[in-house]
C-alpha cells in the first residue's frame, strides 16, 4: 500500500501515529502507522487523493541533485529512489552528482588536484573542523564569484535533459540551482530538501529563489517562513530521510547475534559510528570506554581503512566487534542499546528510529549545521549531549542508570519518521498543482 501522508495541510507529520515497538528492545526496528480510532475515513480521503495525484505524475522525469561532501546527501537521493522503486512509481529518476558536472569550475582541484567535496571528508576524517564556520562565508563567496558560469552550466544541462522536476537535496548552490531550472525550464518546480534538521543562514539551505521546501523540523520551517516563502509552500515531515530498508529490518536474537560477533550476550551495548567517513574520535573514545568492565562496543569506521586498522591493533580488555564500510547498520544497531557518534542528521536519525538513546559531543570543532542537532536532542531529552568525549566515561555511566535510560529510550518511542514516503507522496503532490499557488507543471519549454 502507499504510504500516503495522514492528514491535510502543509503538515505531513500525519495523524497521532505510534511508535508500536515492543517493550522488549530485542524486537525493535519496525515502525508502525497506527490510525486513531474515528479517524479512518480522513486517511481514506487522503489516500485517494494522494493516489490520484500519483496517476496525473506518470511518466514525469524527476532529477534529484546531491554530492559527496559527507555521506548524508547521496544517501538521502538513494533512499529517495529506493522508496519510488519500492511503490512502483513510473517515474524516471535520475541522480546527478553536481561535483562532477560543475568539475571544469573548481578552483580548489584546478590549484591542488583534489575536489572540494574531498577537501571537506578529509577534513571530516582528520576531524579537522575547528573554524568550519568561519570557512563558510569564504565558500559562499567563490560560489557567489562564480555564480553565472555555475548557472550557465546548469541551463545547458537541464536543456539536454529537460526534467519535469528537479529536487535538491544539497546546501550552499540552491540559488544557482533555482535560476537555472527557472531560466531553462520554466514549467519544472524545483524542491529544496532538506538533509539537515534546521537550517544554517545564510545562504546554506534556504534561499529566498527556491520555489518549494521540504523540511524534517518545526524550526527550519520557521526558518523558511521567516524569509518570506508562502506556507504552501513549504512541507513539514515527520523526519530526516531514511533508507526503506530501516522499515523492513526483520527482528533477530539479541543473545545469539552478539554472540555472533563474539560478543557478551547480555552486557550494555554501545555503537560507536561516525558516519560514512568515520572519524580519529573514535580512538579516544574506545580508550576511554576500555576502562568500563561492564560495557562492551561495536565500532564501525566505514570507508576509513586507516582508522579501522588502528582499531584493531589496539589492546582491547573489554569485548568489542570492529567493522568497515558495512550496510548492515540496521543489524548492528538491534543489537545494540545505545549509540555514541557525531551529531549528523543521518547517523543520528537512524539511531533514534531503531530505539537507541544518543551519546553526542557538541563544541567549537562541531560543524555549525549540525550544532542545532544537539540542541534537538537536549531539548527532546533522546540522549546526553557532552562538551567532549574526554567525558564519555561519565555519561555512558549516567546512561546506565535504570531511571536515565528509561526516560531517554521513551522519547525515543515518541517520534515515527516515515519522512521517505512522505517526501515521495510531496514530490508527486507538487507535480500536480495547478490552482492554489503553483503554476501548472509540464516539461521543460
Amino acid at each position: 500500500m502507499w504510504d500516503v501522508p495522514q492528514q491535510s495541510g502543509e503538515d505531513w507529520k500525519g495523524l497521532e501515529i505510534e511508535r508500536l515497538f515492543e517493550i522488549e528492545t530485542a524486537n525493535r526496528g519496525n515502525c508502525f502507522a497506527g490510525v486513531v480510532s474515528g479517524q479512518e475515513e480522513n486517511l481514506e480521503g487522503e489516500a485517494r487523493k494522494v493516489a490520484g495525484a500519483m496517476k496525473l505524475a506518470t511518466g514525469a522525469r524527476l532529477s534529484f541533485v546531491y554530492f559527496d561532501a559527507g555521506g548524508g546527501h547521496r544517501s538521502a537521493a538513494k533512499a529517495l529512489v529506493a522508496a519510488a522503486q519500492e511503490k512502483r512509481l513510473p517515474w524516471e529518476i535520475e541522480c546527478l552528482n553536481l561535483q562532477e558536472l560543475l568539475d571544469p569550475l573548481d578552483i580548489v582541484k584546478k590549484l591542488a588536484g583534489i575536489r572540494v567535496q574531498d577537501v571537506y571528508n578529509h577534513m571530516l576524517e582528520k576531524g579537522w573542523t575547528l573554524g568550519s564556520a568561519q570557512l563558510l562565508p569564504i565558500l559562499h563567496t567563490v560560489i557567489r564569484s562564480r555564480h553565472k558560469l555555475i548557472v550557465g552550466f546548469l541551463k545547458r544541462y537541464w536543456k539536454q535533459t529537460r526534467p519535469d522536476m528537479v529536487v535538491s537535496l544539497i546546501p550552499n548552490f540552491n540559488r544557482a540551482l533555482a535560476e537555472s531550472v527557472r531560466q531553462s525550464c520554466p514549467n519544472a518546480p524545483f524542491v529544496t530538501v532538506l538533509t539537515d534538521l534546521a537550517d544554517y543562514p545564510p545562504h546554506f539551505w534556504i534561499e529566498p529563489e527556491s520555489e518549494y521546501l521540504i523540511v524534517g523540523t518545526e524550526r527550519a520551517a520557521e526558518q523558511a517562513y521567516a524569509i518570506g516563502h508562502p506556507a504552501d509552500h513549504v512541507f513539514l515531515t515527520s523526519g530526516m530521510i531514511l533508507n526503506p530498508a530501516f522499515y523492513s529490518t526483520a527482528k533477530i536474537d539479541r543473545r545469539q547475534e552478539r554472540e555472533v560477533l563474539r560478543l557478551r550476550p547480555d552486557r550494555l551495548t554501545g555503537l560507536v559510528m561516525f558516519g560514512g567517513q568515520g572519524s580519529r574520535a573514535m580512538v579516544e573514545i574506545a580508550r576511554r570506554l576500555n576502562r568500563i568492565d561492564w560495557l562492551q562496543l561495536i565500532l564501525i569506521a566505514g570507508r576509513n581503512k586507516r582508522l579501522e586498522a588502528e582499531l584493531r591493533r589496539m589492546n582491547f580488555r573489554i569485548p568489542v566487534h570492529i567493522e568497515g564500510f558495512t550496510t548492515e547498520i540496521p543489524r548492528f544497531m538491534l543489537m545494540s542499546n545505545f549509540f555514541i557518534g557525531k551529531p549528523g542528521p543521518g547517523s543520528l536519525s537512524e539511531a533514534l528510529f531503531m530505539g537507541l538513546p544518543v551519546i553526542v559531543e557538541r563544541n567549537a570543532w562541531t560543524l555549525p549545521q549540525e550544532r542545532f542537532n544537539t540542541d534537538w536532542v537536549a531539548e527532546k531529552e533522546l540522549g546526553i549531549v557532552v562538551r567532549s568525549f574526554r567525558e564519555i566515561g561519565g555519561a555512558v555511566a549516567r546512561l546506565r542508570d535504570p531511571a536515565v535510560f528509561a526516560r531517554h529510550y521513551a522519547n525515543t518511542q515518541s517520534l515515527c519518521n516515515r519522512a521517505v514516503y512522505e517526501v515521495i507522496a510531496i514530490l508527486g503532490s507538487i507535480l500536480t498543482r495547478k490552482e492554489g499557488g503553483a503554476r501548472p507543471r509540464g516539461p521543460c519549454g
